[in-house]
């Protein structure tokens, strides 16, 4: 499984030892505006610098409006970026009918493009037609909405053999994230602060306490 942190607050980057690698970054309007970034070109450019300093080897980034022309032209832009920098770009558009024409400009450019906000197996099979290499359902919200979360993340995987690949996103529980291992779903994005949290355990460290008095107990009986 791929691991994508999911953030545009670049000092967040940097996670403790302990965390597997990590293959980029992967950020939307709201995590831009957020950061206190801007949602614009401008903002864009410096997340792919910050991405390269950091040694991440891709970058999905969201655009900002359903307007094809200005997306067409924003992202030509930031792909001559990302291939200067050898940075993978991935664009990000939601799931919905309305941007369809965004999505055939940035195919007709060459990019992947990452279908957000996926919700039900009918967006699964648009996404599939439309030829998306990725597809993102929120987990957390839909679980928060009281769907049944595991029958789509079975259908994305499934779908996996000959379509988008499953990046499960709003992941917020390490059980969550062990089912996500389990079926087979090819990435997750994570906050930072989620993965950090993950890195150390107190199952693991009071094992690790019993080991050491053990140990000194040993020693000390000789």
């Amino acid at each position: 499984m791929k691991l994508y942190i999911d953030s545009a607050d670049v000092a967040s980057w940097r996670l403790p030892p302990g965390a597997p690698r990590v293959s980029g970054v992967t950020t939307n309007p709201s995590l831009v505006h957020q950061a206190g970034l801007s949602v614009d070109l401008t903002g864009y450019r410096l997340l792919i610098n910050e991405a390269v300093a950091h040694d991440f080897s891709e970058v999905m980034l969201q655009v900002p409006t359903s307007d094809a022309v200005e997306n067409a032209q924003l992202v030509a832009t930031l792909n001559e970026q990302a291939q200067s920098c050898q940075v993978k770009l991935t664009i990000k558009l939601p799931c919905d009918p309305r941007w369809t024409e965004s999505i055939e400009a940035v195919q007709q450019l060459g990019l992947p493009i990452l279908l957000t906000g996926l919700s039900n197996p009918l967006q699964l099979l648009w996404a599939t037609e439309k030829r998306a290499q990725w597809v993102a359902p929120y987990v957390g919200r839909l679980d928060a909405a009281g769907r049944d979360v595991w029958a789509l993340m079975r259908a994305c995987v499934q779908a996996q053999a000959t379509g988008p690949g499953l990046l499960a996103a709003s992941v917020k529980s390490a059980d969550v994230l062990a089912q996500l291992m389990g079926l087979g779903a090819s990435a997750v994005t994570l906050r930072p602060d989620f993965i950090a949290s993950l890195c150390t355990d107190m199952v693991t460290l009071n094992a690790i306490a019993q080991f050491d008095a053990d140990t000194q107990a040993s020693l000390a009986s000789r």
